[in-house]
């Protein structure tokens, strides 16, 4: 007999600290966050593992954290993250389990995953959800890799503790970002439809492997479905690009998406993604020739440090003026918020180049910079300094009106770098190569809706 499932709690620390990061991810860092799919997520105390695609580092895990707090979530994390003893304390109450691997740890620290398989195995025992990346590391491209079959392995576990007389759910979900290192870009998780795997318990018990490796199959293709995966990687530069220019928004608007949108921008992007490589695999040649403009015109467009979006509004030196005197008239209120907000701009900027090798990491490192030092000094201590001093009132404020302030200051300095784009589009320094510039860019439009209209 199966013993009843008890999720453990989380004890009350942990969860107020989960609401204080939910005010840092989602109030603050980022704009927008749609979740799509949450009807296919089993109800807390099913043996569940959620498995996804794995692009932006922590962020991705701590996304889908912030999302399903109706459970108890545990993670296999990088045992390297695990060292100092305190975070290691830390990390294991918030449900998270070391990984060890042979490129990092040596192989004699292979057999610590022993502990993290039998502690992953009660965990799904006990009713709880545990959350994978089969991947086995993050990736740098919109694309996904070659699944492990670690999460199976875990998951046939644990159904064999409980003797095969209770189901366990594989999940498939993907994470998808309009932007994977700026903050203010909307996010969004999609979960699919959920896999069971007690209508494969027969098939495990007489050829494990291959019953693994075809439920595997299956997980990753409804992944791969999900999200945006570009599958030519000599290309990609190119075919981001093109997704991210204006010729992905008109792409969207005029196969009926929804281009501000994430989740239909991403339907749209899937489909021009698709159409891309069809045209390349149809055309090589026309097509390889196509990314070599493209690559050049986003090199050109990088020295003049200038936007594709210049070449429809095409500002004169009027619309220059106008935009600065905006500015300048907003300055007045930039200073105001630029004040408390400040080290939440400067800070991460101080360390990000000297500690961040891995661009992956950025955002994750931004979030946790102002998770732990940043919001602090510029949130909590002169909300409690208010308090104390000003009464109440004051404090809550303060509160009210900080996440004003910084949104206002980042917006400002993002209306400023565009400011400087529409200077150098009209400077008459540049003017030869601006004129350049443009000629490949509508010649590399007309290719491309020939060939994919094609």
């Amino acid at each position: 007999m199966s013993r009843e499932r008890k999720p453990r709690q989380h004890p009350l620390f942990l969860r107020a600290f989960r609401t204080y990061l939910q005010f840092v991810n989602s109030g603050l860092y980022f704009r927008k966050e749609h979740i799509l799919g949450l009807e296919n997520v089993p109800i807390d105390g099913t043996p569940l593992v959620v498995v996804s695609n794995h692009q932006n580092c922590l962020n991705d895990p701590l996304c889908v954290c912030l999302k399903l707090t109706d459970r108890r979530m545990n993670f296999i994390a990088r045992a390297n993250v695990f060292k100092n003893p305190l975070f290691n304390k830390a990390l294991r109450a918030m449900g998270l389990l070391p990984a060890y691997r042979m490129s990092h740890e040596g192989f004699a620290a292979i057999n610590n995953n022993k502990d993290t398989m039998d502690a992953a195995g009660q965990a799904l025992t006990d009713g709880e959800t545990l959350m994978l990346y089969p991947e086995a590391d993050h990736q740098d491209k919109r694309w996904l890799g070659n699944f492990k079959l670690g999460y199976l392995r875990i998951a046939f576990d644990a159904a064999e503790r409980m003797e095969f007389k209770q189901d366990v759910m594989i999940l498939p979900s993907c994470n998808h970002y309009s932007n994977y290192f700026h903050a203010r870009t909307d996010m969004l998780i999609k979960f699919g439809e959920p896999v069971s795997l007690k209508q494969y318990y027969d098939e495990y018990r007489e050829s494990p492997r291959e019953t693994m490796v075809k439920i595997n199959t299956i997980v990753r293709n409804r992944i791969q479905e999900m999200m945006l995966h570009v599958e030519d990687l000599e290309n990609y530069n190119a075919i981001d690009f093109i997704r991210e220019s204006e010729y992905g928004k008109k792409f969207a608007i005029k196969h009926g998406y929804k281009h501000t949108f994430l989740p239909s921008r991403l339907l749209s992007d899937q489909k021009l993604v698709d159409a891309l490589q069809s045209a390349h695999k149809e055309h090589p040649e026309e097509m390889e020739e196509v990314y070599r403009d493209t690559n050049e015109y986003a090199e050109g467009l990088k020295r003049l440090n200038i936007r594709d979006w210049l070449y429809i509004h095409n500002p004169g030196i009027a619309a220059v003026i106008l935009r600065a005197i905006g500015l300048l008239l907003l300055l007045p209120l930039f200073l105001i918020s630029i004040i408390p907000t400040g080290l939440l701009f400067v800070i991460p900027k101080l360390f990000l180049k000297k500690l961040i090798k891995d661009q992956m990491f950025v955002s994750s490192f931004n979030i946790g910079v102002s998770a732990f030092i940043t919001v602090p000094l510029c949130l909590i201590i002169p909300i409690v300094l208010l308090w104390v001093f000003s009464g109440f009132w004051w404090a809550l404020g303060y509160f009210i009106a900080f996440p004003l302030m910084f949104i206002l200051a980042w917006n400002y300095m993002r209306i400023w770098q565009k400011f400087i784009g529409s200077c150098n589009f009209v400077a008459r320094s540049n003017r030869n190569e601006v004129k350049r510039l443009g000629k490949l860019r509508s010649s590399i439009h007309e290719r491309l809706n020939r060939l994919l209209n094609n």
